[in-house]
C-alpha cells in the first residue's frame, strides 16, 4: 500500500493517482493494470476507451470529442527493472512520500507524469465540456522495451482509419535543474549498428599464421570515436557516435581471436539523411583494410517541432505556473514522439526532472506533480478552449 513518512501530509488527485500507478510492478513490456486504472477514471469522465493491444504489449487510445484540431497527451506506463532491492532505501514499488518527495520506480518516468497528464484531462473536459477540438490520451507499455508494439502500431492504427493527431504532449522527464525550465521540441535521430570484424584464430606465438581482427580494427575505432560528424546547427548538437560493445575472444590466453564484435550507436541531427551517414561509416571501414559485415537498425529519425501555437501555449502555461520561461532542447535520448511527429503533428515534451531516472530512489517532488497538472491544464485552455 502508498506509505507516507509524514503526518498531515496534504493529498491530490495527482499524488493518489501516481501512487496508484507505482504500486503496479508494470515493468516492460507488462502493464500490470496501469492502463485499466486510468481507462476507469477518462471512462467516467466521458472520454471513449478503446484498447488496442499487440502481442504482450498493451496500448490505450482514450479520446473526448470528434472535431479537428486533435490534442494528443501521450506517455507509458512501463517502467524499467529496479535492479537489487537492497540499493533502494524503501521498496520500489512501494510508493513513499519523504519530505516532500515521492519513491518509486517510475515516479519520475513516468508514472507521475501520466497522473498529471490524467487529472488535467479530466479537470479540463468537467470545466470545458464541449471544447473547440478534441481531447486524447495515448499510453503504451511498450516504451522502455523494443518500441516495436507500442505508440507506433498504434499510429499506424490511427493513420489507416483516417484518425490525425494535431498537437502532441507527451509527459516525459524534460526537466533539468527545476521543473519546467525546458521543454524538448525535437529529438535527434538514433541509428544502431552491429559490426562483425572478420579475422582469422591462431596461436598467438606464430601471428604470421592468424589475422587479428583487433589489431586491425584498432585504428579505424579511434578514427570513428575522433570523427567530427557535423557541427550540429541552430537546434541540435553535432552528431555523435559511442561504442557501447566491444567483445573477442576465447578466453583463452594464447589464442588470437578469429572475430571481433563490436556495437555502436550514432545521434544524428537533421544535417544528415540516414544513407548518407550508413555509407559515411561503411567507407571509413573500407578505407582499414579489413574483412567486416555490417547490420544497420534505425531506431528513430530526427524531427523537430519550431515555435508554434503548442510550443507557445506550453510556454505561456509554464510562466504563469512557475514564473519563468522555459528554454528549447532537443538533446537526450529518443522517446516515442519519433513516431508521433512524422504524422505532422506539432510534438513536444514536457515533463518532471530527470535527475532520478532509471536510477535506485526514483523520485520526483510532489509540488511539482501538482505544478505539472496545472501546466497541463493551462495547455489545453489555450488549445482547446
Amino acid at each position: 500500500m502508498p506509505q507516507s513518512t509524514e503526518i498531515g501530509l496534504m493529498s491530490s488527485p495527482t499524488l493518489e493517482l501516481a501512487q496508484a500507478l507505482i504500486a503496479r510492478p508494470s515493468v516492460t513490456p507488462d502493464d500490470a493494470g496501469c492502463q485499466e486504472l486510468v481507462a476507469a477514471r477518462l471512462a467516467a469522465c466521458g472520454f471513449r476507451i478503446e484498447s488496442m493491444p499487440f502481442g504482450a504489449v498493451r496500448n490505450l487510445w482514450a479520446r473526448y470529442g470528434t472535431e479537428a484540431p486533435l490534442v494528443c497527451l501521450a506517455g507509458h506506463t512501463d517502467v524499467v527493472p529496479p535492479g537489487p532491492r537492497e540499493r533502494w532505501s524503501s521498496e520500489p514499488f512501494t510508493p513513499e512520500v519523504r519530505a516532500g518527495v515521492l519513491y518509486g520506480r517510475g515516479a519520475a518516468d513516468m508514472k507521475g507524469a501520466v497522473a498529471a497528464l490524467v487529472v488535467a484531462a479530466a479537470e479540463f473536459v468537467a470545466a470545458v465540456p464541449r471544447p473547440r477540438g478534441s481531447l486524447a490520451l495515448l499510453l503504451t507499455s511498450d516504451e522502455e522495451g523494443v518500441a516495436i508494439d507500442g505508440t507506433v502500431r498504434v499510429i499506424e492504427r490511427l493513420s489507416a482509419r483516417g484518425e490525425r493527431i494535431d498537437y502532441c504532449l507527451l509527459g516525459e522527464p524534460s526537466s533539468d535543474q527545476r521543473l519546467g525550465d525546458r521543454i524538448k521540441n525535437g529529438r535527434r535521430g538514433s541509428l544502431n549498428a552491429r559490426l562483425w570484424v572478420l579475422g582469422k584464430q591462431g596461436h598467438v606465438a606464430y601471428p604470421r599464421l592468424a589475422a587479428n581482427p583487433i589489431h586491425c580494427f584498432a585504428p579505424t575505432l579511434a578514427r570513428l570515436c575522433a570523427e567530427e560528424w557535423d557541427r550540429g546547427n541552430a537546434h541540435f548538437p553535432p552528431t555523435s557516435l559511442q561504442v557501447s560493445h566491444l567483445a573477442a575472444g576465447t578466453g583463452a590466453e594464447n589464442v588470437i581471436p578469429g572475430e571481433l564484435d563490436v556495437r555502436f550507436n550514432l545521434r544524428f541531427s537533421t544535417e544528415w539523411e540516414v544513407t548518407a551517414l550508413q555509407q559515411r561509416v561503411a567507407a571509413l571501414l573500407d578505407e582499414s583494410g579489413c574483412d567486416y559485415q555490417l547490420d544497420w537498425h534505425l531506431s528513430g529519425l530526427p524531427f523537430l517541432t519550431p515555435p508554434g501555437r503548442l510550443v507557445g501555449a506550453a510556454t505561456e502555461a509554464v510562466r504563469q505556473v512557475l514564473g519563468y520561461a522555459p528554454q528549447l532542447s532537443t538533446d537526450g535520448g529518443t522517446s516515442d514522439g519519433r513516431f508521433i511527429a512524422p504524422t505532422g503533428a506539432e510534438v513536444i515534451e514536457l515533463g518532471p526532472l530527470n535527475a532520478t531516472i532509471h536510477q535506485t530512489d526514483e523520485c520526483v517532488a510532489v509540488a511539482d506533480l501538482d505544478a505539472l497538472t496545472r501546466i497541463y491544464r493551462g495547455i489545453l485552455e489555450r488549445l482547446l478552449r
